[in-house]
């Protein structure tokens, strides 16, 4: 009992906000559409708000606007139908079935198509059309998305770049701190923490992905003020980030892999895996204060940037070293997400050198001709976790 009343108090701290915003945003729209435009049923005001707002941030503004289409076309296909044969049985299988259709050929999203089949059989079932009921119910659509999106805002009304700085940090933070978690494993030859490690990492999408959902919202909310757009160069370089992130994460987990691998094979770790380890970690680390202070606008962004690079290629030069121990396959495997997770991180903090020639320098592999548009952003790629990884970028 005493854990779940700590889950449910927990729950409560991380969703009072919403809680709150939800509320007083239904709340609001039905005031409007009942009191100010005189709506005798403003039913679906309060609704197209709870709709809006359970969607993800930086997807409002898009939910509105289907949530308007979804309740025009089943307005429309249901006042058609309706004045034709009456609230009958028969007109409930004919417009929910044309609604549905219509939606299905136009390639409407689910949402816009459920939108549409609850505002026609709403009009069927509840109210039939009566002239004026239309412009009432596409009108409270409006009111409800409007007064979702101005609530929605409210939260980052002082700084709207606020929650993907924050965001941003933690992320960059998280995949440093699994590199620590992994290399302390790996120096103590702990298959348990190995095995904890690999864990956590299976779990790191999750703070890319928050990420990318910040980036989303953030985006979303300087589109909506005039005086902010000049930022929005900033959160389109983030984006850029965050698919380079996406794909150090991945390699940070096939090394994660590789790590239980080798530390069951019981052999001592070399110290200069602890040091490239270390020094991913640092870059990863450098590489978040960059972004930070590029959203900030400090002058710091340029020499975060520069360590994040420097300690990037110093993972790969130590790294490099282990060759010439003849390593076993595991540590040749982690040697390879380090060279593939350095490549990423450079890609990332937008050096424009050539990112694969500087890297596999520092590898001390041979210099080969890179084909004009070879070093640019890196083709979709499948995940390394399910699939055996090489040494190939």
């Amino acid at each position: 009992m005493r854990n779940w009343v700590r889950a449910a108090a927990g729950r409560v701290r991380r969703d009072w906000v919403s809680v709150v915003e939800a509320t007083v945003a239904a709340t609001v729209a039905w005031v409007l559409a009942a009191r100010v435009i005189g709506h005798p049923d403003p039913f679906f005001a309060p609704s197209a708000a709870l709709v809006v707002l359970g969607e993800t941030r930086g997807k409002r503004l898009r939910q509105t606007i289907e949530i308007l289409l979804g309740v025009a076309a089943g307005i429309l296909v249901a006042d058609v139908v309706v004045q034709a044969l009456g609230p009958t049985t028969t007109t409930v299988f004919l417009v929910l079935g044309c609604t549905l259709g219509l939606m299905v050929v136009l390639g409407a999203s689910t949402t816009l198509t459920v939108q549409a089949a609850v505002s026609a059989l709403y009009l069927v079932v509840v109210a039939a059309p009566k002239g004026s009921l239309m412009p009432f119910r596409f009108v409270d659509a409006l009111i409800g998305g409007a007064v979702a999106i101005a609530a929605s805002q409210l939260i980052v009304a002082r700084d709207p770049l606020a929650p993907l700085v924050a965001e941003a940090r933690q992320t960059f933070t998280d995949l440093a701190d699994l590199l620590d978690r992994i290399n302390d494993a790996l120096r103590r030859c702990d298959e348990d923490a190995a095995r904890a490690a690999l864990e956590r990492a299976r779990q790191v999408d999750d703070c890319v992905d928050r990420l990318r959902e910040a980036v989303a919202a953030t985006g979303e909310t300087l589109q909506l003020r005039v005086r902010r757009r000049r930022h929005i160069g900033q959160v389109r370089e983030v984006e850029a980030t965050t698919r380079q992130l996406d794909y150090a994460a991945r390699n940070i987990r096939v090394l994660a892999r590789a790590g239980v691998h080798l530390t069951r094979l019981h052999t001592a770790t070399p110290p200069e895996l602890a040091l490239a380890m270390n020094e991913l970690a640092d870059a990863l680390r450098a590489a978040g204060e960059a972004m930070v202070h590029s959203l900030t606008g400090d002058e710091d962004a340029t020499e975060c940037a520069e360590r994040a690079d420097a300690a990037a290629l110093e993972a790969v030069r130590i790294a490099a070293q282990l060759f010439e121990s003849q390593p076993p396959l595991p540590l040749i495997m982690i040697i390879g997400q380090i060279r593939a997770t350095a490549i990423d991180l450079l890609r990332a903090v937008g050096t424009d050198d050539p990112v694969l020639g500087r890297v596999d320098e520092a590898l001390g592999l041979p210099e080969s001709p890179t084909p004009p548009g070879a070093d640019g952003p890196p083709a979709p790629r499948a995940d390394p976790g399910t699939t055996p990884t090489t040494m190939a970028a």
